[in-house]
């Protein structure tokens, strides 16, 4: 603007003159004297933005209206003569106190007489500013994102040029600082190609990538150093149209190392570093498949250590742990190298022999015995470790991976029974046995709650007063489905499974109970009751005896517990502690079945035991085999030089009577007095009306 023939009126009347044509402009604008630098005139476009009426600009100084330091030294430099336009963002206050950004244009206009005017014209930036700085907050937090993600990432526009990536990506890539400096894209790419395993692969899918703009893709890159990156892309969309791709890259080695680890762990023994139980179910399963392909044959064997047991209990497991290890690489270094070794748990494994048939099983364990038979020496220790192996042959012993485990352990447990460190293979027809077995078990169990279980007793003779001096008492079961079972049938599964000691206990207590029974009606009758090994072994055993003395009132004198043999062989010092024990209570005992144990002479003389019971199986042949008679023989002799009573079993002839008699035997008892009978059926045959 410039204003000429203007005469020299007052601020006010420029004001009032140039009103008017200031208000046309739409911009916010000031006229100032440049001989007062006062605001002579100011439009109300300045006075809506600032919100200041003319009242309060007209006449101000521009020196108090500066509100930067540039503002204030370009009005003192203006004050001093200079008359040089500035054109710059500043900042303005507002009537209410806030700052306002504006860009301004100061130019002076020249009139004939005076010092002219500054016309001062602003355009309000605040708006502006504030989107910048949101854009620009925006910005920051966008890219302090992407450097703080794990993800490297990478935005490229459609044609693939990069606009953007951050530390991440170069770093997972390896790209050098100087190469990134350049903004070479063909030469990062190139790096970048240069980087993976298969270069024209790597290639030809980015090109596939690039050619369709709305693909979402994934993809796994291995690079030459090893690492394997996940790559994922997806298309950037601005205003519904795609603009280019984001590229994030995440570095998947570790994870990859850790399942490939986690997967080791799963199938490999932490101990000996052989396969698992879950491995070699898998390589059985591959075994299956080449036998039905091929049609031959594959053998598993299970070899379980013999008791392994007292190595962790006597010289503790860090010795066991030992142990197992040195077992393994035996058992490795018996088989082949397509066959498999593998430990099952605890001290059991597993050996799978490919293509192995009866002979060629039947060696590999013989290789296993012989490997086993080879003394352990740790430190100063040397000692022997037996196993039990059993074996089971594909298809004969099982169609499925889990019938041929089965199949290889019970025969294994079958040379555990047999007296171990053998093998054996395993026999189909034992398969209908043991279904038997549980069957019966649980027939028994339910028997004892039904109160299907009776005693009977059989009467024990003098055989010098033939006096009834005592009764045995003996289990009968009668099942609603099976009949009568005998003992012999059903001993044997309680014993093995444990519910001996159940049938044992409940035997005691119906045996003292009866005892006392017929002692209140005053007829003296000792019992005598079974225990076996397992319920002798029990803590509370000897505390439940006088319990159940304590409850029926019988004197401990009229109760003799029968022991077998096989008591004395476990821990002799344990056992006559309890027998200590027991004789302190009065209660008799005696060995039961003697002589078809191992019992040590030197261990009869030490324990509290007052009598001797002859196996059937010796009497059966009396008097007619010599070696019969010559067992009956030395064990009432022995009997008589350790001042025990000796009574005989399963007496059913005179014969076998009189020859017991000539011999020195004190007592006996057996089908030629009487059977096992009922309470009413011993009461009429012992004490008759």
């Amino acid at each position: 603007m410039r204003l000429v023939s203007l005469p020299t009126p007052s601020p006010r009347s420029h004001s009032a003159r140039y009103a008017s044509l200031l208000d046309g402009l739409q911009e916010a604008v000031w006229l100032v004297d440049a001989g007062t630098s006062c605001v002579v005139a100011a439009n109300q476009a300045s006075e809506r933005m600032l919100g200041m009426g003319a009242e309060q600009l007209l006449g101000c100084s521009m020196e108090t209206l500066a509100s930067t330091p540039e503002d204030l030294a370009f009005w003192l430099e203006a004050a001093a003569g200079r008359r040089e336009s500035l054109q710059s963002d500043t900042m303005l206050r507002h009537a209410d106190g806030h700052m306002l950004w504006i860009s301004r244009r100061i130019a002076h206009v020249a009139v004939p007489d005076g010092d002219g005017f500054w016309l001062v014209s602003m355009h309000d930036l605040s708006r502006q500013r504030q989107a910048d700085e949101e854009r620009e907050a925006l910005v920051a937090e966008l890219k302090a994102t992407l450097e703080s993600t794990a993800d490297g990432i990478l935005v490229t526009d459609l044609a693939g040029r990069m606009r953007s990536f951050n530390r991440r990506f170069a770093t997972l890539w390896g790209i050098p600082e100087d190469l990134l400096a350049e903004r070479n894209d063909e030469a990062v790419h190139a790096w970048m190609r240069r980087s993976v395993v298969d270069g024209p692969a790597y290639v030809g899918r980015l090109a596939a990538v690039q050619e369709a703009p709305l693909l979402q893709t994934s993809d796994v890159i291995k690079l030459l150093d090893g690492r394997v990156l996940e790559r994922v892309s997806i298309p950037q969309w601005s205003r519904g149209r795609p603009i280019g791709r984001v590229y994030s890259y995440r570095d998947l080695s570790e994870k990859l190392a850790a399942h490939q680890r986690i997967e080791e762990l799963s199938h490999t023994d932490m101990l000996t570093g052989l396969p698992n139980r879950r491995a070699l179910a898998e390589r059985m399963e591959y075994a299956q498949a080449m036998a039905r392909r091929e049609a031959s044959p594959f053998a598993l064997l299970n070899v379980d250590l013999d008791r392994f047991k007292q190595i962790n209990d006597t010289l503790g497991h860090s010795y066991g742990d030992r142990v197992l290890k040195d077992v393994a690489q035996r058992l490795k270094d018996c088989l082949r190298e397509v066959d498999t070794v593998a430990r099952l748990g605890g001290d059991e494994f597993a050996l799978l022999i490919h293509q192995g048939d009866a002979r060629g099983a039947e060696h590999a364990a013989r290789r296993v015995q012989e490997a086993m038979s080879r003394p352990f020496s740790f430190d100063t220790l040397s000692f022997t470790v037996t196993c039990s192996t059993g074996i089971a042959l594909f298809p004969g012993d099982g169609l499925t991976i889990e019938e041929l485990m089965a199949s290889a352990e019970r025969a294994m447990h079958w040379v555990k029974e047999s007296g171990r460190g053998a093998f054996r293979f395993h026999q189909p027809r034992k398969d209908v046995d043991l279904l038997s077995r549980m069957r019966l078990d649980h027939a028994m169990r339910q028997a004892l709650q039904d109160g299907q279980f009776r005693l009977h007793y059989q009467p024990q003779i003098d055989l010098r007063s033939q006096a009834v001096i005592g009764a045995e008492a003996l289990i009968r079961w009668r099942d609603p489905l099976r009949g009568e079972v005998p003992p012999g049938e059903f001993i044997p599964v309680a014993e093995e499974s444990g519910f001996i000691v159940a049938i044992g206990d409940w035997v005691l207590q119906q045996a003292v109970q009866q005892a006392a029974e017929w002692l209140r009606q005053g007829r003296r009758m000792p019992v005598a009751v079974n225990v076996s090994a397992l319920q002798f072994q029990q803590a509370q055993f000897v505390e439940s005896v006088a319990a159940v003395l304590k409850a029926s009132g019988l004197p401990p004198s009229l109760l003799e517990l029968e022991l077998t043999e096989s008591i004395l062989l476990r821990d002799a010092e344990d056992a006559l502690r309890r027998l200590q024990s027991l004789a302190e209570l009065g209660v008799c005992m005696s060995i039961d079945d003697f002589g078809t144990g191992y019992s040590s002479l030197g261990y009869l003389k030490r324990f509290p035991i007052q009598r001797l019971k002859i196996d059937r199986s010796f009497v059966k042949g009396l008097p007619g085999d010599a070696s019969d008679a010559g067992i009956v023989n030395a064990i009432v002799q022995m009997g008589r030089a350790l001042k025990l009573k000796v009574i005989a079993e399963g007496v059913e002839t005179d014969a076998q009577r009189s020859f017991l008699a000539a011999s020195g035997c004190h007592e006996y008892q057996g089908f030629l007095f009487a059977p096992a009978m009922d309470v009413q059926g011993f009461a009429e045959r012992v004490w008759p009306h």
